[in-house]
Formats: C-alpha cells, structure tokens, sequence
C-alpha cells in the first residue's frame, strides 16, 4: 500500500526574523507541498508566542487556498475550548465555498498557549459545554444535523457549500481517540507531542474498536509526527539540533506539551496551581532517505496507518524544504517497491 504524506506547519520564527517572515515561508512551504504532490496542508493555532506566528488558521488558510490550486489546506487544529462552534462551522463553510472539496477542519483539545491567553479568550464567555459537546455541534452545524431537541433548531451555519469541511479530532492519548471514535470522526494521533509509539498504537487500536459506524462512515487515522531528512546521518543529526519534549504536570491533573522549559515555568505561574516539569527527548524520524523510508514502513506495518501528517521547524528554510523534497524521493522509492 503507497504512503501518503501531508504536512502541518507552525509557521516558526527564527531567531532573528519577523512574523511576517515566517509567514511568507509558510506560503512558500504550502506551494512547494503541492508541487512535491502531499496530500493535504495543515496550520497551526498558537497565541501569546514569540516563537510561532500562527495565531489564526482560519485566516491563514484562506489566503493559502487563493495562494494554492488543488491541494486540500486546514487547520491542525482549531482550539474548539475557545469559540463558539457555531462559528467555527460559519467560518469553515465560507473557506468551503470558497475552495470547494479542499478544506479540512481539524479540531485540537490543547489550549494553544499560556493560561493568560486563554482567558483573553474566553473573555465573557459563559457556555459551560464540555470539548466534546462543543464537537458534537460543530459536527452538527458542518452538515446542517442540527437536532429537534436542540434549543437552536432550525439554525443554520451560511453558507451551505456543496462539500463542507472535513472534520478531524486531533489528539495525543487514548481519550482522545476514544473521543473521535465515539463520535464516529476522523483522529489524529500527534505523535510528535506525546512521543511515545506505544500508546499512539494502543491509541489506533482502541480508536478503531470503538468506532461508531452508525453515521456510514469508516475509521480513518493519520498519525502526526516530527522529521528531519538529510543526505547523510550526521547533517540529519545536526539539522535538528538538541531539542526538548517538555511536559508539565498541573496539581489538577491536566498535562500540556511546551515548546520550552521557561514557557512551561511560565505556564504553571499563571496557573496558579502546583505543578512538576519534565524533559524528554523529542521522537523525530531523521536520517537519510534510506532510514526514514525504513521507519515509514516499520510504523506503517505496526499501526495500519497509510497517512502520515509531517512537520518540521529545521532552520534554516532552505534545509527544511530540502528534507520535504528528500521525503518525499523516499517514500516514491517505497512505493515503487511495495
């Protein structure tokens, strides 16, 4: 069976650029994407970073698609906590429109920043729903399922486009595949966040399980991951740098994912709750052509998984759009040989 790559970039800014920088690049990267013939091109939602420039998929993604021509751009993922989902399905229905059968909604159970952020927010909201819920009726507005018994029956999310957005759930534990599997959804399994290969295949395994097929629909999983891919060992080894998976433990139970230790000191000071930090070292598929084929394949054969969404923050650009072109001449050959 071929594997399909798509890619979800962060839009990063490196030391030294602006956001207007790494912007461009994103733009520069979703092109390249296209021409190298990936599958889909997702963005991200960060807010209160000086590390990442993207804060608004939404936007970002519509100027993308005036930007591309056929390959499908979407976010990866919408903080749903944040927002109506009301309006989430108004805005993805007019990017729906806009770009008939290219637009993905991904929906990601992260905050997306500091708990600073996310009371500016949710500034006067007062909707007590839980994630869940929130994907429920984002679910039901996407397709117009609004039920009788909901309290808006009736309403509609305009436009109605002839393809609406396809829906994601995005996530990094079994809970969160239980989620999608319940709901009968897509799932993303962020490897490149959890970084542990055996819950992301007890996460498959249980998504898959679970699923509920009485929507029509079939199980469906990608699994997110981190790659560097160089011409040797040791440039692979040395584009991606030494790195960090850092992890903070709130008192409440919650665990978050951090781009670094001072955004996860930070993290747990505005939360006011105690917490405890720990560091990892980051999973990411690097090497030559040869080694990442050869890790594709293995986790293509362990998890059943034919797509994979890649990312990769390798400076400089011109080395990051080097690994997505060697990429992808490697998974040709694996095709070639299957």
């Amino acid at each position: 069976m071929a594997i399909t790559i798509s890619v979800l970039d962060q839009s990063p800014i490196y030391p030294g650029d602006t956001a207007e920088e790494a912007l461009a690049r994103t733009v520069q990267l979703a092109q390249k994407s296209e021409q190298l013939g990936f599958r889909r091109f997702w963005v991200s939602e960060h807010h209160d970073s000086e590390q990442l420039a993207g804060s608004s998929p939404e936007v970002l993604i519509s100027y993308l698609l005036a930007r591309t021509e056929k390959i499908r751009i979407g976010s990866g993922g919408i903080m749903l906590q944040h927002y109506s989902p009301y309006k989430v399905a108004e805005n993805f229905n007019v990017l729906a429109s806009l770009a008939p059968g290219r637009v993905d909604l991904g929906v990601g159970r992260a905050p997306g920043g500091l708990p600073r952020s996310t009371q500016a927010l949710q500034r006067g909201a007062a909707d007590p729903a839980s994630l869940t819920d929130k994907i429920v009726e984002l679910d039901q507005y996407v397709h117009h399922r609004l039920p009788a018994e909901h309290p808006l029956f009736g309403l509609k999310a305009s436009p109605s486009p002839e393809a609406p957005p396809e829906l994601y759930v995005l996530g990094a534990s079994v809970g969160s595949a239980e989620i999608a599997a319940e709901l009968g959804l897509p799932y993303v399994f962020s490897l490149f966040i959890n970084g542990d290969e055996s819950i992301a295949l007890e996460a498959i395994r249980s998504y898959r399980e679970r699923f509920d097929r009485k929507r029509g629909t079939e199980p469906q999983v990608i699994i997110a991951l981190a790659v560097a891919v160089a011409d040797t060992e040791e440039e692979a080894e040395s584009l991606v740098g030494p790195q960090k998976l850092v992890k903070i433990h709130l008192a409440s139970g919650k665990t978050l994912t951090l781009g670094t230790r001072e955004q996860a000191e930070e993290f747990g000071r505005q939360s006011n709750e105690a917490y405890t930090i720990e560091e990892h070292e980051p999973l990411i598929t690097k090497g030559t052509k040869a080694t990442v084929r050869a890790k594709f394949e293995a986790l293509h054969q362990a998890s059943g998984v034919d797509e994979f969404v890649v990312t990769s923050n390798i400076a400089p650009f011109e080395k990051r759009l080097r690994s997505f072109e060697l990429l992808s001449e490697a998974l040709s050959s694996t095709v070639a040989e299957v």
